[in-house]
């Protein structure tokens, strides 16, 4: 028996497939799930005594943007506590490669506006590199990456609001294109953060063309979650037909109170889109509050130049007057089908997650409301000055859903699970980075939502990995990769709005690659992960 063999011995394995749970042990030998079945026997094997606890494939969390984490902290201590073993990063347009000389700075400035200050080493030429930085260090934890539409953008044509010409679309398909022959596992779009936002039909299909000819994934942060939830799905469902691409709906919600109860039409569209042949699913995390940056409260053309052209526009009289009737009013002419965020929710429903000035910490955990009063000014006012002072760097969340809408997307058979999460090194961010996959769980265990717990596993492991087409992961399987989280039916969530931070009870043990990651609770220092290239 090998020395790196391990028996789990009385287990109560949830496969991964959505069958029901059943008693077993199963053996893990180099890396790999060797044998699942009765009373296995491994002399030599190091044994980890079940006892009853639930064992399932190490969960993937198929929508995050710990791009950055991942290279910061690659002991990834708040996924590893979740049971979490592979990532997915570059979503919603957001990623640190691929950059031009000229892009360097855009491109971290672009990333900074979502995750803070990002240094001039922490962006990347090309996947490849990326790639290399990451396994350089060594990984607690498995890594997919999408390559996001704005690092083509910005290497191409800076920021700029106006459409590409045929030369520079040809530029970006190029650019992308080479990502895709290093392994990246697709193509992101953020179509409300600049300047992905900025991209017409033209590009947007022949950049989808390009993902479709490399077998990869088409993933997009629609135009709208609000009134124009609808058009905005067909929007996406248009360009998948006209691409040929498979394709990831991002974090499907409807956000806002005059939109609630639109979520099973937009879920019915996508059925409907399958029905018809288009490849397409979506993710979600269990929260019913969203977050990112606080640029997203004014309207995409604000972000024409980049955010120096920001700061010089609220410097105008008539450019900050212009930017409070988008606000407060919701009027925005350079901006077709764009709502204002503090219309719909409310400036009391915005808090302050975390802040890149540090002489700013004080108001994270307070609403923009809280923060005005407090100063004694409008609440426009506030905003303006925290991104002046910040330079956009300031990440919010946003309490903006139903809990309705939140379990028709959480139950629906095309979903996945994501954290979402905006991982910070300070602050007070969204709890979905530290809590989502228990309180998955948790749901499941408690029939709060309409999946039973090993359907609930199947939309954490079985069904993220074959979107991603991670053929080796995904299911408790001869053969299968040995990512293996194990945990108890008390399991529960301890993250919460106030304390996000705080890990979850209940996931004992977690593996990558057959090493243990977490071990009774405890974290190992052990980096058998790696940055996973598309096949």
């Amino acid at each position: 028996m090998s020395a790196s063999a391990i028996l789990i011995r009385g287990a109560r394995v949830i496969d991964g497939t959505g069958a029901p749970w059943f008693p077993a042990d199963v053996l893990v030998e180099h890396g790999r799930v060797a044998a699942v079945g009765p009373t296995l026997e491994a002399p030599g094997a190091d044994l980890l005594e079940a006892q009853g606890r639930f064992l399932a494939p190490g969960f993937i969390d198929a929508h995050c943007h710990d791009d950055l984490i991942q290279l910061r902290q690659p002991g990834r201590p708040e996924k590893v506590a979740q049971g979490v073993t592979t990532v997915v990063v570059g979503n919603c347009s957001f990623g640190l490669y691929p950059q031009s000389p000229a892009s360097a700075g855009p491109l971290r400035e672009h990333f900074g506006n979502l995750l803070g200050t990002v240094a001039s080493e922490e962006t990347f030429a090309d996947f490849a590199a990326y790639r290399a930085a990451l396994d350089g260090r060594g990984t607690a934890i498995n890594l997919v990456s999408l390559v996001g539409h704005a690092a083509l953008r910005l290497a191409v044509m800076g920021w700029q609001n106006r459409a590409a010409t045929a030369e520079e679309r040809e530029a970006m398909a190029a650019l992308l294109a080479d990502q895709l022959c290093q392994g990246a596992h697709g193509l992101s779009l953020g179509l409300v953060y600049p300047p992905s936002a900025w991209a017409d039909r033209a590009e947007l299909v022949r950049l989808a063309e390009v993902v479709a000819a490399h077998g990869a994934l088409l993933t997009a942060h629609v135009r709208s979650y609000e009134g124009g939830l609808i058009a905005s799905v067909d929007e996406f469902l248009e360009l998948l037909k006209a691409g040929g691409a498979s394709g990831l709906l991002s974090h499907l919600q409807a956000a806002g109170r005059p939109y609630w109860g639109s979520l099973p039409r937009a879920v019915e569209r996508l059925a409907i889109a399958r029905r018809g042949g288009t490849d397409v699913s979506f993710d979600m995390y269990p929260y019913p509050a969203g977050s990112s940056t606080i640029l997203q409260l004014l309207p995409p053309s604000a972000l024409d130049g980049g955010v120096d052209a920001l700061l010089a526009r609220m410097a105008d009289v008539d450019g900050l007057a212009a930017l409070r009737r988008a606000v407060e009013e919701g009027e925005a002419p350079l901006d077709a089908g764009w709502e204002s965020k503090i219309r719909l929710i409310g400036w009391e429903n915005v808090r302050i997650g975390g802040v890149g000035e540090p002489d700013l910490r004080t108001l994270e955990g307070l609403s923009l409301a809280e923060i005005a009063e407090v100063a004694k000014e409008p609440p426009f006012d506030t905003l303006v000055r925290l991104i002046r002072a910040d330079r956009g760097r300031t990440n919010i969340v946003m309490f903006q859903l139903a809990e309705a809408d939140l379990e028709t997307a959480l139950s629906h058979p095309l979903h996945m699970l994501g954290s979402d999460g905006l991982p910070r090194e300070t602050g007070k961010p969204h709890p979905r980075a530290f809590g989502s996959f228990p309180r998955y769980l948790v749901r499941a265990i408690k029939g709060e939502g309409q999946l039973g717990l090993e359907d609930a596993v199947r939309h954490m492991t079985a069904v993220p990995a074959q979107r991603f087409g991670l053929a080796d992961r995904g299911l408790v399987r001869p053969g299968m990769a040995a990512d293996l989280a194990l945990f108890t039916a008390d399991v529960v969530d301890r993250a919460t709005f106030q304390d996000p931070t705080q890990p979850p009870h209940g996931i004992t043990d977690v593996l990558v690659a057959g090493q243990f990651v977490l071990r009774d609770g405890g974290h190992t220092g052990a980096r058998p992960g790696k940055a996973l290239a598309r096949a």
